[in-house]
């Protein structure tokens, strides 16, 4: 039973699906790892590194593609990709089915198994295998470093015989798993931190990692769902949260957005009468910038001036910490993989609660209910 990982061809996508202390742990489970040459270069592991683990390298990219029972990816694979892979052949990775259902309709045609990390239930038993928790763990420690590189002064209060310089003030929005990493670490860098979310009940761990939480009254409306992911509010409720942010802001010298919804656009929080009124050399960092940002101004993977304030967006910053986020998913995929390999085979129990949710497509059809229905309202439109 062949695993496959191949060299990512995003652009700017340094990370590998399977670092080689993970392919031991395959090769422990009776499977052969195949590994395209160059594919952990840019997480700083060379072939040597993979064939001392047990992986044969090769750099026939079509053999791999042809011969492979599951391809183990970071990103969704090319259309050209997926033509050919045999029939039946396993996909595992990041394949954006709520944002971009049509682009697996390849896999549809073709008869291949998808499992996208995304939909992973958040259950304890698959906490191990949180791939999103993981990757917005890297995003959140990243943004902060980029405000802290950016704004014109520096994140600790310091007391020097020249005076007493004041800490910088730093406002996340969102207290998921990167708002948190994104507040934890810009208080080791002695900012003063305010945590703003719509869930009330994030406003502990907020203030556990010694920031202020902002909370705003919904009037009992409820701001999650059974997962823990903020659902959309309506839009009174989100006025009175923008209203709050726009006062924050003025003081703010970095804000960090964070908050998504799946499947949907990302929520409106900081409008542009909010970035007018932030003070000179200040930064947004809109970690939605994929699913349209929280912020008005923002374009993806693009930078934007606003009269002294600088906008970004950048959508993929788990790539620029390439060595770690690589590690923390190969460890995500080879966690899900357990469950998919039994003795050097394939067994696929759709009953199981993490494997089944998972699933998107399979036997040419697609298998979960939440990806039909993206797919019929786009055909619909």
């Amino acid at each position: 039973m062949n695993v496959v990982v191949l060299r990512e061809t995003q652009a700017g996508e340094a990370r590998v699906a399977l670092m080689p202390e993970s392919v031991k742990k395959l090769i422990a489970l009776k499977a052969a790892v195949h590994i395209e040459r160059g594919a952990g270069l840019n997480a700083a592991r060379t072939d040597a590194d993979y064939q001392e683990a047990g992986a044969e390298v090769s750099s026939d990219r079509e053999a791999l593609l042809a011969n492979a029972d599951v391809l183990a990816v970071v990103n969704r694979p090319r259309e050209e990709d997926f033509a050919q892979l045999k029939r039946g052949a396993i996909v595992v990775g990041f394949l954006r089915p709520l944002d971009e259902p049509n682009a697996l309709l390849p896999a549809i045609d073709r008869g291949i198994t998808t499992f996208s990390v995304e939909l992973i239930p958040r259950i304890t038993r698959a906490q191990a295998m949180d791939a999103l928790s993981s990757m917005a763990t890297v995003a959140g420690y990243k943004a902060v470093l980029i405000g802290a590189a950016h704004i014109p002064r520096m994140f600790p209060l310091l007391m020097t015989a020249a005076g007493t310089v004041p800490p910088a003030r730093v406002l996340v929005l969102g207290a998921g798993v990167a708002g948190l990493q994104a507040i934890a670490t810009a208080r080791r860098l002695g900012a003063v931190v305010e945590g703003y979310d719509v869930r009330a009940a994030a406003g502990e761990q907020v203030k556990s990692l010694g920031a202020t939480f902002l909370e705003v009254d919904l009037g009992g409306i409820k701001t999650e769902d059974a997962g823990g992911y903020a659902v959309e509010l309506s839009d009174e409720a989100m006025d009175r949260g923008r209203a709050l942010i726009a006062e924050h802001a003025k003081s703010a010298d970095v804000i960090i957005t964070t908050a998504q919804v799946p499947g949907r656009r990302a929520p409106l929080l900081v409008t542009e009468a909010a970035v007018d009124g932030m003070k000179r050399g200040s930064i947004i960092i809109d970690l939605a910038g994929a699913t349209g940002g929280n912020c008005a101004l923002s374009q993806a993977d693009t930078t934007i001036d606003r009269d002294g304030v600088t906008i970004v967006a950048p959508t993929n910053l788990p790539a620029t910490v390439p060595v770690h986020a690589s590690q923390l998913y190969s460890r995500n995929i080879t966690a899900f993989l357990s469950l998919l390999i039994k003795d050097g085979q394939l067994q696929l129990d759709m009953n199981d609660d993490v494997v089944g949710p998972s699933c998107v497509t399979h036997d040419g059809q697609v298998v979960n209910q939440r990806v039909a229905a993206s797919l019929s309202a786009t055909a619909n439109k």
